[in-house]
């Protein structure tokens, strides 16, 4: 597509050229004017200002003016429409939508950062959109952003191993940070250049080789995920045990909200009073019919199936499982 405008660009110039030439040559020989009265008649005849002529002209001079008006009208008309076109396109255009990105880009606080715009980088921003999450996509590769559907999409075209691109995309602000990148060695770099920029960031990556994994946990990742390791034990899980499989496989966590069967809820949300209680003194089962399926404590473990007697401690959080309606009504009675 680029190379197509361009060709039109330069045959547009190509020919607004050969139009003054033409007019300039023309009644410069055929009429024995000076050099500056055959641009000067070139230029009022182009323009159509309407001016006399330097001295009057015979029936083939008019002829030849009449032809070089028509000609010159349509050819010149052609090429500033051509050059204005790709003068608006390129930069009016290109630089709102960027400026107005950028705006929007630096409003956002405790949002995430997916460098990398892949499989993987386009699966985590799909679920990130399922629940509205403030996210901006760092990629290199401008083409892949061309097709975008969703023009709130926000984006920066950049490498994400450089500090300027994770200052422009908000690191400092942001609470989260996804490295999607194809290439272990490209996700380690931007794990320590992230966590140098900011200690409290929460830092997930994606590995390809065994040996990547220690390495990415040691430069700051909190967490380290291995596509082709979850692929394959799926895998055997559907052989082992298959309706196990098919029926946590339906748990939807993410997606439309009429789907959505799992969900958490922090301690701040449940006792917006500050004060610590144990789960059946929430009563949440009766408030939202949803059930706890799983605590995880201040300091990151879980305990699954906890008891009612379970006290939910500050900076907690409760795993909530219920039909797709139930989970409704937590998330509104809850305002999570």
């Amino acid at each position: 597509m680029r190379q197509i405008i361009d060709s039109r660009i330069r045959l547009a110039v190509v020919l607004i050229i050969m139009v003054f030439v033409t007019g300039i040559v023309g009644f410069r020989f055929l009429y024995d004017y000076t050099w500056v009265d055959a641009l000067y008649m070139t230029i009022i005849t182009v323009s159509t200002v309407g001016y006399g002529e330097v001295q009057p002209m015979g029936a083939y001079g008019k002829l030849f003016t009449s032809f070089f008006i028509i000609s010159g009208l349509f050819i010149f008309g052609f090429g500033l429409s051509t050059i204005t076109e790709h003068i608006l396109n390129k930069n009016n255009i290109g630089n709102l939508k960027r400026n107005k990105m950028k705006k929007r880009i630096d409003s956002l606080n405790d949002h995430i950062i997916v460098c990398g715009y892949g499989q993987n980088g386009k699966q985590a921003v799909q679920k990130l959109l399922d629940y509205r999450k403030d996210f901006v996509i760092i990629d290199d590769h401008e083409e892949v952003f061309q097709n975008l559907e969703n023009d709130r999409l926000n984006y920066i075209v950049g490498n994400a191993t450089e500090d300027e691109v994770l200052t422009l995309a908000g690191v400092e602000r942001a609470s989260t940070l996804i490295c999607a990148l194809p290439r272990d060695a490209d996700n380690l770099f931007i794990v320590l250049s992230a966590r140098q920029l900011k200690k409290d960031l929460k830092i997930i990556s994606r590995a390809t080789e065994e040996n990547s994994y220690k390495k990415l946990k040691l430069a700051g990742a909190d967490n380290v995920i291995m596509p082709d390791r979850i692929g394959g034990s799926h895998m055997a899980s559907l052989v082992v045990v298959p309706d196990l499989v098919e029926f946590l496989d339906n748990l939807s966590v993410s997606g439309e909200q009429d789907s959505i069967n799992v969900e958490q809820v922090s301690f701040s949300k449940i006792c917006t009073d500050g004060v610590e209680r144990s789960i059946s003194e929430t009563d949440i089962r009766k408030k939202t019919g949803c059930s706890v399926i799983g605590y995880k404590s201040p300091s990151g473990t879980y305990v699954v199936n906890p008891e009612p007697s379970q006290r939910i401690e500050r900076d907690s959080k409760l795993i909530m499982i219920g039909r797709p309606d139930q989970i409704e009504h937590l998330k509104k009675y809850y305002s999570v």
